[in-house]
């Protein structure tokens, strides 16, 4: 058994391919200035973090705690220099720096994300923080091509670390630590507190934006539901039809390749997981109104949605992330405000119910992580390259870390309509 490889510098490059992956095979070209500024800042900032920073030469930065260890210091330097939070996750993935315990090092810095840049340089953000390509914004095409580029990389990828129900989003235990056996029921729970709350039952014609694999509309029409869902990713589209088939349940649910922009009719109930992540600040009016138009009056939507601190959100939702770059492009978290705000100016729709619980997303990402780092040699079986590997458990365990220092949290929502005939 295999963990995710911690290499060298030298050792990762080689077993990287430059042409799909060419900002990670080399570190940029930096002035020494702004590489020795770079150093000044970071330098200033670490030595009061509870971390033990430990570099190639001996010196040392931290007060103690997590260990951190920079193996290339210059290009470390560099890449964050040139391309800041991009840059440290690209230099992840070339091995220059590695940690013993990823999630623990990445809590510490996610716990002091809005202490780490001084105040001026953060007033100064838009002159050096990446700007967000005109590409990835999530136009109808936009949306397509942003999609397929996470969800269409291979069914048989996700897998290799997501339990038997395939759900790809925060589960809901009865207690911690959660235990790998016990993920799929918790995956069921969350599926079936989502469902309650929008009151879906025999006869409801429900809509579901986002389909991942199915599951949820599977569980929807075995309480009789008439489902129709909605999801822009090819694979997750034909793997989610071959399953409600097995489960004989195909005069039940229809399952489209559709934009929820596109989406038409009126339904009593309105369910969507974790996908208004990925429909951008631009179109959050859009994707709410959407809700509101396909719901009947006096119907339910319920919800579930990854948010993050307000201030934090509005100093990043212009920047380019390395999150968005390598993970999920087109997306953005958004805040409990931003929710309250755009239901509120843009829709009927009221929030009748919000329950956090961002401590079960980060025993749920702890989960996947272990799974996909025991499954390291099937995953590069199927052709994904040490850099994939390594940013694929950057991903992993630098979400986790938000979830455990509070800095994510993860809310189920219940919106209702009210009947407003006189």
């Amino acid at each position: 058994m295999r963990t995710a490889e911690p290499r060298s510098a030298t050792a990762q490059r080689r077993d990287v391919d430059p042409a799909r992956r060419s900002d990670v095979v080399a570190p940029p070209e930096a002035s020494r200035t702004r590489t020795a500024v770079t150093r000044a800042v970071l330098k200033r900032a670490l030595r009061r973090l509870p971390l033990q920073v430990r570099f190639a030469d001996g010196s040392r930065l931290g007060t103690g705690g997590p260990v951190i260890e920079i193996h290339d210091p210059d290009a470390f330097h560099r890449r964050i220099g040139t391309h800041g939070l991009v840059g440290f996750g690209e230099s992840y993935m070339a091995g220059e720096w590695d940690a013993p315990d990823l999630v623990a090092a990445l809590t510490v810095l996610a716990d002091n994300a809005a202490r780490l840049i001084p105040e001026p340089l953060q007033r100064l953000r838009g002159l050096w923080a990446p700007r967000r390509p005109d590409a990835e914004r999530n136009t109808p095409a936009g949306a397509r091509d942003n999609i397929s580029r996470h969800y269409d990389l291979s069914n048989d990828l996700f897998a290799l670390f997501l339990d038997e129900t395939l759900s790809y989003s925060a589960a809901l235990f009865r207690g911690f630590p959660a235990t790998w056996p016990l993920l799929a029921a918790a995956q069921h729970r969350k599926i079936d507190r989502l469902l309650d709350l929008a009151e879906v039952g025999p006869g409801t014609r429900l809509l579901e934006i986002g389909t991942g694999w199915g599951e949820l509309a599977i569980r929807a029409a075995a309480r009789g539901a008439r489902v129709t869902s909605l999801t822009l990713s090819r694979e997750q589209r034909d793997l989610a039809r071959r399953r409600v088939a097995e489960e004989g349940l195909t005069d039940l649910v229809s399952i489209e390749l559709c934009d929820y922009r596109e989406a038409e009719g009126t339904y009593d109930a309105v369910v969507s997981v974790e996908m208004v992540e990925a429909v951008g600040a631009e179109y959050w009016p859009v994707y709410f109104a959407t809700l509101d138009a396909r719901l009947a009056p006096g119907g339910r939507a319920a919800l579930q949605a990854i948010t993050m601190p307000h201030d934090r959100m509005l100093a990043s939702r212009d920047t380019f992330t390395w999150i968005q770059k390598y993970v999920f492009p087109g997306g953005l978290l958004l805040s409990v405000e931003a929710v309250e705000q755009v239901t509120r100016e843009h829709t009927s729709l009221r929030t009748t119910r919000r329950d956090p619980f961002g401590a079960h997303y980060a025993e749920t990402l702890r989960l996947w992580r272990e799974r996909f780092t025991e499954r390291a040699d099937e995953v590069e079986a199927l052709g994904f390259d040490a850099a994939f590997r390594r940013m694929w458990t950057f991903y992993l365990a630098y979400s986790e870390a938000g979830f455990r220092a509070g800095y994510l949290d993860v809310q189920q929502y219940l919106f209702t309509k009210e009947d407003s005939t006189p």
